[in-house]
């Protein structure tokens, strides 16, 4: 059974840093792209970062660019999502998922989440 489980969220100051993982279990981490979506009650889900299954391949909103980075480790069956320069705006939950690609690909498989929480 496909699952993924996040982690890492919580409360930090504007200008902080929370390091966000998403462990998978149930398939092999290597065959998959993993993205990261946030959403904010009342609002639509939307994009983060993604990186491609060779790892390759990473893309970011351009909201998060030169802030955030996504990393992942096969072996570990875990992606990473680094987050710096945390702004208020950045709270939200964050959603790790599993797919076929990062260009518009389909995201099948999904996570919890976990909350996020900038304060200014």
């Amino acid at each position: 059974q496909l699952q993924l489980v996040e982690s890492g969220g919580g409360l930090v100051q504007s200008g902080g840093s929370l390091r966000l993982s998403c462990a998978v279990s149930g398939f092999t981490l290597d065959y998959y792209a993993i993205g990261w979506f946030r959403q904010v009650p009342g609002k639509a889900r939307e994009g983060v970062s993604c990186i491609s299954s060779s790892g390759g391949i990473t893309n970011f909103a351009d909201s998060v660019k030169g802030r955030f980075t996504i990393s992942r480790d096969n072996a570990k069956n875990t992606v990473h999502l680094q987050m710096n320069g945390l702004k208020p705006e950045d709270t939200a939950v964050y959603y790790c998922a599993a797919g076929t690609n990062c260009r518009g690909g389909l995201f099948a498989s999904w996570g919890q989440g976990t909350q996020v929480t900038v304060s200014s």
